[in-house]
């Protein structure tokens, strides 16, 4: 669908000739080169690609997490890309959740400090309770007390999905959740992110290898050195 199309009032997510280039020894290097993508609202899209094709890079940019070399990004009709890193990590407290394949669990703070924690920043009312009612959602009850040391590599991303969902974002990232799970938790992990994300309508972007998670998705966006291939193929 062309980009005009989309980056109307239905979408939540825009990113206009978006680009990141670094600097290394050979010289510059073009990481994300032009990219234009819209996500709709309530949409699920997942972004494939080889390994080095710039996804994790394409997710960081449309979080605010990083900036682009050039190039815009629009969330919720406010420029991303225009506001310091002060004010990007304030539009992320109050509308965008991650799931990342290495957990980001804080090791010094219990399974519910953890899903406490964006509740506090953000300054969410009866944080105790959301809290708890969302390690409920995911079967951690009898582990709100346990720190992430004393979780299985499942858990551990449990209460990260937990923590993710506890704002009610309006927008979920999620980078290679089950990539450091075997098939088995990876599959169970996939079932109750997508269960979530239906029951809360939130619009998510999954950046996977997994060609089976992907197609579980509304739809499939693929990278290959730094460019948007269109369609994706699989």
């Amino acid at each position: 669908m062309p980009l005009e199309r989309m980056a109307g009032e239905d979408s939540l997510l825009v990113a206009q000739a978006l680009t990141k280039k670094v600097t290394s020894p050979e010289g510059d290097l073009t990481i994300l080169d032009n990219v234009d993508l819209a996500v709709l609202r309530g949409e699920t899209v997942a972004v494939v690609g080889p390994s080095g094709a710039g996804k994790s890079t394409l997710l960081a940019l449309l979080a605010g997490l990083d900036e682009p070399s050039s190039g815009s990004v629009w969330l919720n009709g406010v420029e991303l890309t225009a506001l310091d890193e002060d004010g990007r990590a304030a539009l992320r407290n109050r509308q965008v959740g991650f799931v990342f394949q290495s957990f980001h669990l804080l090791p010094s703070l219990t399974a519910l400090e953890n899903v406490l924690l964006p509740l506090e920043l953000s300054g969410t009312e009866q944080q105790d309770a959301k809290a708890r009612e969302a390690l409920h959602r995911v079967e951690l009850d009898t582990r709100l007390h346990h720190y992430p040391r004393q979780l299985s590599g499942g858990e551990k991303q449990r209460v990260a999905i937990a923590r993710a969902f506890v704002t009610e974002p309006a927008l979920l990232f999620a980078d290679e959740p089950t990539g450091n799970l075997d098939n088995k938790t990876g599959g169970h992990i996939l079932n109750l992110l997508f269960e979530l994300n239906a029951a809360a309508n939130t619009t998510l972007v999954l950046v996977t290898h997994d060609l089976n998670a992907a197609q579980r998705c509304h739809r499939i966006i693929e990278l290959v050195s730094g460019r948007l291939v269109q369609p994706a193929t699989a």
